[in-house]
């Protein structure tokens, strides 16, 4: 990717994280985060396009969801890569899941649409919330050492989240084996209790 590619990724990460609301649901507003992320993705296998594009339906689907579901929901969080979505978090209903599958699939130019969104019972909810994030923390940063120290695996390409500890794995592998070393590598993590894999196999 040559340097107008890294500004032009770089411009519209910059006008995501700023023009994102940062109220209600737990949708990545932090721009260093969204900077962050767009320098990382000068080495990923997407065109500076694709890159765009996707920081644009994420930005949309963040003001969807929080304008029409606001602070009703306990934690959402999108990623988009080559147009595909993936939703997960937690919510206290599958109404409430339903719905911001519903927004979400709406949003212009979304190929496709996970919704692993978890509905967990206000019992769960209250016994445990702080505990969980604290261990999904843990486990999403073991995720990211350890594919970054897997040979074979191309870190940049994947996404993950972990919720309650269930991780998903999204993005894109360049093979069924890097693919399956992945998904190892991360059904290995200790207090990974399930690990759904949306990562789709395309070479370059």
């Amino acid at each position: 990717m040559n340097s107008n590619s890294l500004s032009a990724v770089l411009f519209a990460a910059i006008i995501f994280a700023t023009a994102t609301p940062t109220t209600a649901v737990a949708i990545d507003l932090n721009p260093f985060s969204a900077i962050k992320g767009a320098v990382e993705a000068v080495a990923e296998d997407r065109s500076s396009g694709d890159i765009a594009k996707d920081l644009e339906i994420k930005a949309t689907i963040t003001t969807k969801v929080i304008d029409k579901m606001g602070g009703d929901v306990i934690s959402i969080s999108a990623d988009v890569y080559e147009q595909d979505v993936m939703l997960t978090g937690a919510v206290e209903s599958s109404k409430q899941k339903a719905e911001a599958g519903r927004l979400a699939s709406s949003v212009k130019d979304v190929k496709k649409l996970y919704n692993e969104i978890i509905v967990i019972k206000d019992i769960d909810k209250d016994k445990g919330a702080a505990e969980n994030f604290v261990d999904d923390s843990v486990i999403e940063g073991k995720i990211n050492a350890l594919l970054l120290d897997g040979k074979g695996v191309n870190v940049t390409n994947f996404r993950w989240r972990s919720v309650g500890g269930n991780v998903f794995l999204f993005g894109r592998a360049l093979s069924k084996a890097e693919r399956d070393k992945a998904t190892a590598i991360v059904k290995g993590i200790k207090n990974v209790t399930a690990v759904t894999s949306r990562v789709k196999v395309r070479a370059k």
